[in-house]
């Protein structure tokens, strides 16, 4: 970008000054300063490592659902439908309890957008949370595939009715989870030592209703992976749209009627207040969310 600015010690055949054009260039290494300091702002320190217990988190989750999902289609003997709903429920108390700390334990592409979408998520790493999350997924789904063989129904969440019974299914057991996991993450009235206790149960009562209309879900990794496994498509924009919706709404339900003055946090994570490391307790100081949406 250009600009002009007057040199008065030059002069035109009238005596009059005239403006010399002032070119202000960027070099190379002003652009790679200006990188570093935007990507240790937006990806601080240790984020490498909430992306991989993600990864982690999302693959046992898939793995422990849907493989007690296949083993309930091919033998209800093996594992019962209530089973395999308990299964789902305990895997997710369990991850918010190991790396809630951590990532945050979202586990779930939906999740992430919905908080990233009442402000609680900067929204330049829902891109990378939500790769890492379908990675995990479809990393469990092929190990599934490879043990279970020749079980080909890996899991996979289909309508038993029309799609827009599941679809209508799938937006409610969503938002009600969602409106759980919000009220012990948003809300510092919350007891936060209970918070895995209280979502994975949220999980568990929503797949024991849902199971047989929509198969539960609540979660597009958790369809996604198992649908390519598995080669079984039917229905898959219902367990994106219906979960995706169904997260967005129970976030910004609880958020109009929490009635508190207390600011929010700046980062939403299923952390406990007894467990504090030095890194959780600058999160909230290390930039603003506003500037990050």
């Amino acid at each position: 970008m250009s600009k002009t600015q007057s040199d008065g010690g030059d002069a035109d055949d009238t005596g009059h000054g005239y403006d010399v054009p002032f070119i202000k260039t960027e070099t190379p290494e002003n652009r790679r300063f200006k990188v570093s300091v935007l990507t240790k702002v937006y990806y601080p320190p240790g984020f490498s490592r909430k992306v991989l217990a993600e990864v982690v988190a999302t693959f046992l989750l898939v793995f422990v659902t849907c493989g007690s999902a296949a083993l309930t289609s091919s033998d209800d003997r093996k594992v019962s439908q209530l089973g395999a709903s308990i299964a789902g429920g305990l895997i997710v108390t369990v991850m918010i309890y190991a790396v809630g700390h951590i990532s945050g334990a979202h586990m779930n592409p939906a999740v992430t957008l919905a908080f990233a979408t009442v402000g609680h998520f900067p929204w330049v790493q829902v891109p990378v949370y939500t790769a890492a999350q379908l990675t995990g997924s479809i990393l469990a789904s092929f190990a599934l595939r490879i043990m279970l063989e020749p079980i080909t129904n890996l899991g996979t969440t289909t309508p038993s009715g029309t799609n827009l019974q599941a679809l209508i299914m799938e937006i409610v057991v969503t938002f009600s989870m969602m409106f759980v996991t919000s009220s012990v993450t948003m809300d510092s009235r919350a007891v936060g030592d209970l918070a895995g206790i209280a979502v994975g149960s949220a999980v568990c009562m929503t797949s024991i209703l849902a199971g047989p209309v929509s198969g539960g879900s609540m979660n597009p990794a958790r369809t996604i992976g198992p649908a390519l496994a598995s080669n079984n498509y039917k229905g898959l924009w219902v367990y994106i749209v219906g979960p995706i919706t169904g997260t967005l709404s129970g976030a910004m339900c609880f958020r109009f009627i929490r009635s508190t003055n207390e600011p929010d946090q700046a980062v939403s994570s299923l952390k406990f207040h007894r467990v504090k490391s030095n890194d959780e307790q600058h999160v909230a100081v290390r930039f603003p969310i506003g500037s990050l949406r």
